[in-house]
């Protein structure tokens, strides 16, 4: 009896070895290609930024003008906007594609460790109530973020704008 299922085994095992015949296939080449790696590469600091807004600008840097609904060779400028419930984001697209300029705008975002740090050294008693995180970018001329930021003290309101750095404007 031990034999006869042990043989079963064997027999069960190799069947299923010759059952796998492996094909060689030459695919086509692809080239892949980031028509908005310079927008990405500017957005990029040394602290990662809150998720939902890195979530965005991928997507808006992902975004393919062509394939859209709204691609007519005659135009030679596209702006569309993309939204999340925490912000949105302005995009300019020129009819290639690329990202030519944006308007980012975000409320009640987590903020970075060196805004948070510069905050609390030089307001050691004060809540952080709201913030707004705005990020302009433009192909010529860079990239600006600033936080606006409210804080409050018991009664007292105060208002301030930091870079993304921790340094007050």
């Amino acid at each position: 009896m031990k034999k006869i299922i042990l043989g079963l085994i064997a027999i069960g095992l190799t069947v299923q070895t010759f059952g796998q015949d492996i094909k060689t296939e030459e695919l086509s080449e692809v080239v892949v290609y980031a028509t908005n790696y310079k927008y990405l590469h500017s957005l990029a600091s040394e602290e990662p930024g809150p998720v939902p807004v890195e979530m965005l600008e991928r997507k808006v840097a992902a975004f393919d003008v062509k394939g859209s609904e709204y691609y007519q060779d005659d135009y030679g400028l596209y702006h569309i906007n993309f939204y999340i419930p925490e912000g949105r984001i302005l995009a300019a697209y020129d009819k290639d594609g690329k990202i030519i300029l944006t308007a980012e705008r975000f409320r009640d975002v987590s903020l970075t460790k060196s805004v948070r740090k510069a905050i609390q050294e030089r307001f050691p008693n004060w809540k952080i109530t709201k913030d707004i995180y705005l990020v302009r970018y433009h192909e010529d001329k860079g990239v600006t973020k600033i936080y606006k930021i409210k804080l409050e003290n018991e009664e007292k309101v105060l208002r301030v704008k930091v870079d993304e750095n921790g340094n007050f404007l």
